[in-house]
């Protein structure tokens, strides 16, 4: 058996890796950009998308405020590493809706990818939903029309959301993930869309992953983290 699939190993590296990251968030100086956009988001509440690239989930507490936002959930792929991924960040206050569409086995897909969107779609009529637009494999930067279909679904807005910090660690996966340092640096900024009326899916894809970008890179920009 694969470390990462045994229950107890998960558990012990979870609440390691989520005490980390709050000793990390803890101590590092943030600079906020567009922070109007989530204040407002959270001072509405109701259903919003909190969409960031893979390799930035080792920050994505940090963005969201619990004593300030509504509630919220993650998107966490049903792979191994997926429930890894999601007990650490389930001990920080966001539990995940469960489901992936990138199982090897059609019909799982199938049935998890339906989940997911039908999880997911039940979380936005009361609160936040953050989702991995690349993830959980793929290629990196890359936005699936999974994201435009929900937010066109569901009518929430899509809160972009890019961070940063300096020092960090950066792993040797297929997206570079980013896992922060303590007492460093640290950058979150953010933009936000709605899905526009009548428009086709393959005509916000690209745009909006534009978008997604651009404040990843802007946030990179403020800390001094090279873009790779």
């Amino acid at each position: 058996m694969r470390p990462l699939r045994n229950p107890l190993i998960q558990t012990i590296l979870s609440f390691a890796l989520a005490g980390w990251m709050k000793l990390c968030f803890a101590t590092i100086r943030w600079t906020w950009e567009g922070r109007e956009h989530a204040e407002q988001v959270w001072a509405n509440g109701g259903g919003v998308i909190c969409v960031f690239w893979h390799s930035r989930i080792g920050l994505s507490p940090a963005c969201w405020p619990l004593d300030l936002a509504q509630p919220a959930k993650a998107l966490i792929s049903l792979s191994p590493d997926g429930q890894f991924i999601a007990k650490a960040v389930a001990l920080q206050g966001f539990p995940a809706v469960r489901g992936s569409s990138a199982n090897k086995d059609k019909t799982d897909a199938a049935k998890g990818g339906f989940r997911a969107l039908r999880d997911g779609l039940k979380q936005l009529k009361v609160g936040a939903l953050a989702i991995t637009p690349d993830g959980p494999r793929g290629p990196a930067r890359v936005m699936a029309e999974g994201l435009p279909l929900m937010a066109r679904m569901s009518g929430a807005p899509a809160l972009f959301i890019g961070m940063s910090c300096l020092p960090a660690i950066r792993l040797n996966s297929w997206d570079r993930a980013i896992l922060p340092l303590p007492f460093g640096r640290g950058a979150i900024v953010y933009d936000i869309a709605r899905y526009p009326e009548g428009a086709e899916l393959s005509d916000v894809t690209g745009p909006w992953a534009e978008r997604l970008t651009a404040v990843e890179a802007r946030a990179d920009a403020i800390t001094g983290l090279e873009r790779l």
